[in-house]
């Protein structure tokens, strides 16, 4: 039956769970703080569906990679200051789930809902006229032996999963992106053709559009400042004395959804990881990449958006929201120099941005209900949202309407986080 439910938060999570419950035929409110849709951790991604990929931060040898990072320039994770009590128990979270069989474990919770989201990203795009600069193919780029010898449990993910790869040499990597920079020292790649890359902005855009055609309302620059406890679903907006009441809230406000279930007695690890990229138009289209590679060695994409070279990368704990490290963006644009160089006009007209990714310490996002009545939860994607959003909020829509979801979602509720 159709029910009164409200959304809080339009990232791509809100955006895709208000389209999937338009669809189901409720009546859908989404409330938004921001003056439009995808403003914050959407906002300005690499743009990689690379399901095969997605993977927990939490990874055996990460702890070191991170401390060896703090002596060097270029360091794909680095730690900001200041480091708040949150992030500090948060670390000390994150540490325990880069044990090998906690992590394989958060492994195969993620790449299950990956290879599903994938499934339906594709079926909504057959579905409907969304144009999201989307673009087919992805190379890994391996600049020396190291750096196959370090892909090497990167691959193996890979060919368990059962995706699609080549390892290839450097000239047929040439091949397939041309405008490699022929003086960038180069020892091969890993090719993923059906891997994909798109415009996750614009896509929410697009979709947030075909759910009003459904119905939803989107209310932006409209801030919920508690949800209520009184059943079967109230909320509090800022501005407003008057409680205003649904059959069901849903959760979808990244990082910002910690502080709203605190009251409620429920205590959810989400900590701000930021990124970094920088966006620029493209100067000489024969000088730029034409789907997306990825630099292993600094965990750096580089991928084409229609006319524009996007360069993302980073992982960043701690720190202040505003603050852009220097160093992060200029190992971005060191990169780009050196894979592309003249692909980007850089003198003008370069956005510079840094985003706060959702995560949880151990890697899976949680999805489902909260065990607070009339209260469900689609949050704590990571750096991973647009790659597992058409996934996740499908599954929600499903435990919503009391019916089956199509993949298991063993630990991929709540009770992950209780134990």
């Amino acid at each position: 039956h159709s029910m009164k439910i409200a959304i809080i938060g339009a990232g791509i999570i809100g955006v895709t769970t208000a389209y999937e419950l338009a669809a189901d035929g409720h009546e859908v409110t989404v409330f938004e703080r921001h003056a439009a849709a995808a403003e914050e951790a959407s906002f300005a991604t690499a743009g990689m569906v690379a399901p095969g990929s997605v993977t927990p931060w939490a990874a055996p040898g990460m702890p070191a990679k991170v401390l060896r990072s703090l002596l060097s320039r270029h360091a794909a994770v680095r730690i900001g200051r200041p480091l708040s009590a949150g992030d500090l128990a948060w670390i000390w979270k994150w540490r325990r789930a880069c044990k090998l069989e906690t992590y394989l474990v958060n492994r195969a919770r993620l790449q299950r809902l990956a290879f599903y989201s994938s499934e339906r990203l594709r079926q909504l795009s057959a579905d409907l006229p969304l144009e999201y600069e989307r673009s087919e193919g992805y190379l890994m780029l391996l600049r020396s032996g190291k750096d196959l010898q370090l892909a090497q449990p990167a691959l193996q993910v890979i060919r368990d999963a059962g995706v699609a790869f080549r390892e290839i040499d450097a000239a047929e990597a040439r091949r397939i992106e041309p405008a490699l920079n022929a003086d960038t020292a180069l020892a091969g790649a890993i090719h993923l053709p059906r891997d994909e890359v798109g415009n996750c902005r614009q896509f929410a855009m697009g979709l947030k559009i075909g759910a009003q055609l459904l119905g939803a309302r989107f209310l932006s620059n409209t801030t919920v400042t508690r949800i209520g406890r009184s059943v079967p679903a109230t909320l509090y907006v800022a501005g407003e004395a008057r409680r205003r009441r649904f059959d069901a809230l849903v959760l979808c406000a990244g990082v910002a959804s910690a502080s709203l279930l605190k009251p409620l007695g429920l205590s959810v690890p989400i900590a701000p990881v930021y990124g970094y990229s920088i966006s620029a138009h493209i100067r000489e289209p024969l000088n730029a990449p034409l789907s997306a590679v990825m630099d292993e060695r600094y965990q750096v994409a580089i991928t084409r958006l229609g006319q524009r070279v996007r360069v993302a990368g980073g992982a960043e704990i701690g720190g202040a929201p505003g603050h852009k490290r220097a160093a992060s963006l200029q190992t971005l644009y060191k990169v780009l120099h050196d894979w592309f160089p003249g692909a980007a006009q850089l003198s003008n007209g370069v956005q510079e941005w840094k985003g706060a990714r959702p995560m949880l310490p151990d890697g899976p996002p949680v999805l489902g209900a909260s065990g607070v009545p009339g209260l469900w939860l689609n949050i704590g994607h990571g750096a991973s949202g647009w790659a597992l959003s058409c996934g996740s909020a499908r599954v929600v829509a499903d435990l919503i309407a009391g019916r089956a979801p199509a993949i298991d979602l063993e630990g991929l509720g709540v009770e992950r986080l209780l134990r």
